[in-house]
């Protein structure tokens, strides 16, 4: 089991960049993909990036393929997503999540962190 916290959330302008942190609690931090989900109001939530336990690949949403970035340093046990040039449309509460221990990225998401809030102002 592995429990997920979210931070550096805030307020941007657009056109400007934020990176999120998700730290991990456990001894068994490399063994999981993670992936960062996001949630607007009224809207679903979706897959926004995605890596592997190693980290060695990762997977992006079209919406932000080539502005965000996602990478893990599995000695501290955190997963990073570094946005850039954000938009308004970008705002949205964001959820690291990590699907069971040494599963992959296409299994269901089974921890969840409590999420953070991105907002872009225009």
């Amino acid at each position: 089991q592995v429990q997920l916290v979210e931070s550096g959330g805030g307020l941007v302008q657009a056109g400007g960049s934020l990176r999120l942190s998700c730290a991990a609690s456990g001894r068994t931090f490399s063994h999981y993909a993670m992936g960062w989900f996001r949630q607007a109001p009224g809207r679903e939530r979706e897959l926004v990036a995605r890596i592997t336990s190693s980290g060695l690949t990762t997977d992006y949403a079209n919406s932000v393929q080539g502005r965000f970035t996602i990478s893990r340093d599995n000695a501290k046990n955190t997963v990073y997503l570094q946005m850039n040039k954000l938009k308004p449309e970008d705002t949205a509460v964001y959820y690291c999540a990590a699907p069971r221990e040494g599963g992959s990225w296409y299994d269901e998401y089974r921890y969840w962190g409590q999420g953070t809030q991105v907002t872009v102002s225009s």
